[in-house]
């Protein structure tokens, strides 16, 4: 069982996957659990039609967020299942006060333990292999990135493109504006079609270079690689100085080996600043999350923490605190500066939270402030319907016992410095404005801070910096939710 934290940030997998995603068996991630798989979880038994009612899901969903969920005050002390036609909707109605109070914001949720496994373990999914983002017109689509071996890279689309038409041939493209004008922002996850191998889709779009072309693109399936071959981990250099730059996508478990690879390249070369890049990362597993914290842990003892994972009292026995346990390719940062966006969440964010006691003013965030998810959810499993519900069930805290951060980390990082995700250039490149204001932070050049605030004010401040919405559908699928805007 794993331990995630995401989107919907899956810190715990106690039960049989993984949180966020996965199916190891991590509390807090990085080591194995020892935490007890919880005895909510029932022994399979053969699917009966009674077994998989819907009123039979509903109320399993309810026992188990009577059980484990973080919030036990804010459930109703009655709720009729019987006008809600879905599950998702029945535990959406039970959780909506601690929505209410920005607690839990949709992170608790019904998804397929089949499917989240796959993606968990090997980022398994399929589509197009692109993310697409609305301007803030919201009548222009844009790529934000596209990711190796999937269609849409393989056609042409990439970083700065925009889609201008879409159809299922030549013969009735349509305008992406004219498809938001007539139908909304809905009408354009019907345009795109379902995330079924096999779904074809004509695009017009104009390249970054000022190209318009035509192609037919066809969602596959494809591994979604945590950390890009081409800009993932790299060296880049600010006047004489060597910087090592990664940029994680998502918290799985294929992300271990690319990651230790490109911290020990950056030990050999005696790298001391960094730039880590959640700018889209929606989160994942803690226990690569944990592997994040060790690589950059070099110089931490095993005696000092590195966060701590609560539960409600009751359960407080599932309690874990997680410590540094550097490897022979930790490095030993000297400054980091990590950059976040508005989809910055969960594991991302836990990383980030928990190099504040130990860097202070020697670290920043930089780009917007980041969602703000200090919870994560286990997965409690009911084999028989393939059924996992992902259940905010625990609190993350750095070592200084500090999470409160449900308004993002921007008020909570020593230093930060406002920059745009500029796609008129690469992910990884010095010219990209978040990169660069990265780059004057570590020079010690000045730069302007994010607003922490959660008022109005503050969110124009965001707008004019995080100026585009990643396209999210109306049922997410687990890789949509660790890794937004994919199609």
């Amino acid at each position: 069982m794993r331990v995630r934290l995401g989107a919907a940030l899956g810190v715990l997998a106690m039960l049989s996957a993984c949180g966020g995603g996965g199916s190891d068996g991590s509390v807090t991630g990085g080591t194995p659990a020892p935490t007890p798989v919880p005895t909510a979880t029932p022994t399979p038994t053969p699917t009966t039609s009674a077994t998989c009612s819907l009123r039979a899901r509903q109320d399993w969903a309810l026992a188990q967020l009577r059980e484990w969920y973080l919030f036990p005050e804010t459930l109703p002390a009655s709720l009729d299942p019987t006008p809600y036609t879905t599950v998702d909707a029945y535990i959406d109605a039970l959780t909506a006060t601690a929505r209410g109070q920005r607690k839990d914001r949709y992170f608790t949720y019904l998804t397929s333990i089949a499917e989240e496994n796959a993606y968990y373990n090997s980022g398994a999914t399929a589509g197009f292999g692109t993310r697409f983002a609305l301007d803030s017109t919201g009548r222009r689509l844009l790529i934000t990135e596209s990711f190796e071996g999937a269609p849409a890279l393989a056609a042409g689309i990439d970083r700065g493109t925009e889609i201008l038409q879409i159809g299922t041939s030549t013969s009735n493209l349509r305008n992406v504006s004219a498809i938001v004008d007539a139908e909304g922002v809905a009408g354009l996850n019907t345009a795109l079609g379902p995330d079924t191998p096999g779904t074809a889709r004509v695009f017009q779009f104009r390249t970054i270079a000022g190209e318009t072309k035509t192609a037919t693109v066809t969602k596959t399936d494809f591994s979604l690689l945590p950390v890009s071959t081409r800009y993932g981990a790299k060296v880049l250099t600010d006047g004489a100085k060597k910087v090592g730059y990664i940029n994680l996508r998502t918290f799985i478990d294929s992300a271990r080996t690319p990651l230790t690879n490109a911290f020990a390249d950056f030990r050999a070369q005696g790298i001391n600043e960094f730039i880590i890049d959640f700018r889209y990362n929606g989160g994942g597993l803690i226990s690569i999350a944990d592997l994040m914290g060790d690589l950059l842990g070099g110089g931490k003892s095993t005696s000092q923490v590195y966060s701590y994972t609560t539960f409600r009292p009751e359960k407080s026995s599932e309690n874990e605190v997680k410590y540094f346990a550097p490897t022979a390719q930790s490095v030993t940062p000297t400054k980091i500066a990590f950059i976040g966006t508005g989809r910055t969440a969960s594991a991302s964010e836990l990383v980030i939270n928990a190099f504040v006691p130990y860097l202070g003013t020697n670290m920043a965030l930089v780009g917007t402030n980041t969602y703000g998810k200090p919870v994560g959810q286990i997965p409690l499993d009911r084999a028989a319907c393939d059924d996992r519900l992902r259940v905010v069930a625990l609190a993350v805290q750095n070592s200084a016992r500090s999470a409160a951060y449900y308004d993002g980390l921007a008020a909570t990082v020593p230093n930060t410095c406002q920059a745009s995700d500029d796609i008129s250039y690469p992910l990884g490149d010095n010219r990209e404005q978040s990169v660069a204001r990265a780059l004057d932070f570590l020079a010690g050049r000045s730069c302007s801070r994010i607003s922490g605030s959660a008022g109005t004010a503050a969110q124009n401040a965001r707008a004019r910096f995080d100026e585009r919405t990643l396209l999210t559908p109306a049922s997410p699928s687990t890789a949509q939710r660790e890794v937004p805007g994919l199609f």
